[in-house]
């Protein structure tokens, strides 16, 4: 099975607005699932360990799972995010494909290799 790294924002001005990027992380990653294929959220991997560690630590940690990924889904939002655009920039450098919506992703999942 083929797994889509899911990419977009998670730090928000507040908790309430971290959550609700986290959960729209989620949403794209629960179709992700539904649609045949594997999703990585990392928003979720780190959701109650905010402060835990300095940032680096999560958004390299993140770049590396992102790397033995097949895909990269963004969220609508991704542009906003410092983070998200580092993930964009460092899929491209490592021929890892990236898609900007879910029916773009389910178009090229025959060329992935997805197997229903």
């Amino acid at each position: 099975m083929k797994v889509v790294y899911i990419a977009g924002p998670y730090r928000g001005v507040n908790s309430w607005e971290m959550e609700k990027n986290i959960r729209r992380a989620e949403a794209l990653a629960m179709q992700v699932w539904q649609s045949g294929l594997v999703a990585l959220c990392p928003h979720t991997n780190a959701r109650y360990s905010f402060g835990v560690g300095p940032d680096s630590m999560w958004l390299d940690g993140d770049i590396e799972m992102m790397k033995r990924c097949d895909a990269v889904l963004f969220t609508e939002d991704w542009e906003r995010s410092e983070g998200a655009r580092t993930e964009y920039k460092v899929a491209q450098e490592c021929g890892i494909p990236c898609f900007f919506t879910l029916e773009e992703l389910l178009v090229e999942a025959e060329a992935l290799g997805k197997t229903a």
